[in-house]
């Protein structure tokens, strides 16, 4: 089994500008995160926007991913999730036959109690012996998995024993999870990685985040950690933040970066309703995020 901790990217979905998938981007993007040094990928969740991918999409995607990514040294995990259990099992059941190196699913948005989750990620379990990573956020409105449940869930199944935390109190959930290693094997961070620094030095094994237009940095960040190297990675940190601030700032910031890097051909998105937008930065926001980019490029792979 391929290692569990480090920084994994949560691949961003490329689209063309007539809002079809770009399925050859997508590959690309894989390639790309791959020769940054990320140690792993997960796609779809999130900052995939999965959300706004039907069905058939998210098969072919991730049977293009598994054959993109077979032999190569990144971790590829799969997104999973379903409404319930029902929607849940038939992505498993097909990631299962495209053997990828994990499994990540966000809980059942139609949940209503902890046991609601339990029934689903057991349901997952009994799916695949690959490790699985239990998301805490996407499920239910004001429902978030207990810390309990999880550490019961990988005790009963060893392989579920991967924990993707950005639930509040989020500091306080992670205290509590990395005492319980074992039995769970992994806590990963999340949040755009705007937590990392700290999150490293609280002992958490890794990040799983929307930055793979930051791959390398991402890679940098916890290979400096893991050396030993604290001022070199509270540099390299502080330099990734001012890219986050720009994002936040200037919507597009970082599709124009992928599309900068020559990952994706478009900066296009889809939004609410099937809409596209395609993101269109004045010169003075170009020249903010190329100003901000360069403060990064000795942290980047040559």
């Amino acid at each position: 089994m391929k290692p569990m901790r480090g920084a994994f990217m949560i691949l961003s979905t490329p689209f063309t500008v007539s809002g079809a998938v770009d399925w050859e981007d997508l590959a690309r993007e894989a390639e790309f995160v791959d020769r940054c040094g990320a140690h792993g990928m997960v796609w779809p969740q999130g900052s995939s926007g999965v959300a706004f991918l039907s069905k058939d999409e998210r098969l072919r995607g991730m049977e293009l991913l598994a054959k993109t990514m077979r032999g190569k040294r990144a971790v590829l995990g799969l997104g999973v999730q379903g409404k319930d259990a029902d929607e849940m099992m038939e992505y498993a059941r097909r990631a299962e036959e495209m053997a990828p190196d994990c499994f990540i699913a966000m809980p059942p948005s139609t949940g209503r109690s902890q046991q609601d989750y339990r029934e689903y990620f057991r349901a997952l379990a009994r799916t695949t012996g690959r490790p699985v990573i239990m998301q805490t956020s996407g499920g239910a409105r004001d429902l978030t998995p207990s810390v309990e449940l999880m550490v019961e869930l990988a005790r009963e199944f060893p392989h579920m024993a991967y924990i993707k935390e950005e639930s509040n109190p989020t500091v306080e959930r992670m205290l509590a999870e990395v005492q319980q290693r074992p039995p769970l094997r992994g806590v990963f961070g999340a949040n755009f990685a705007q937590g990392w620094l700290y999150e490293m030095r609280l002992g958490l094994d890794g990040v799983i985040t929307g930055n793979a237009m930051y791959a390398d940095l991402m890679a940098n960040l916890w290979n400096l950690h893991e050396q030993g190297n604290p001022e070199r990675t509270r540099d390299a940190y502080s330099k990734f933040l001012l890219m986050r601030n720009a994002a936040q700032q200037i919507p597009g910031a970082d599709l124009y970066v992928m599309k900068k890097r020559g990952v994706f051909k478009t900066a296009a998105a889809r939004r609410e309703g099937g809409k596209v937008a395609e993101a269109k930065l004045s010169p003075e926001a170009v020249a903010e995020i190329d100003f901000r980019f360069a403060a990064i490029e000795p942290y980047l792979a040559k």
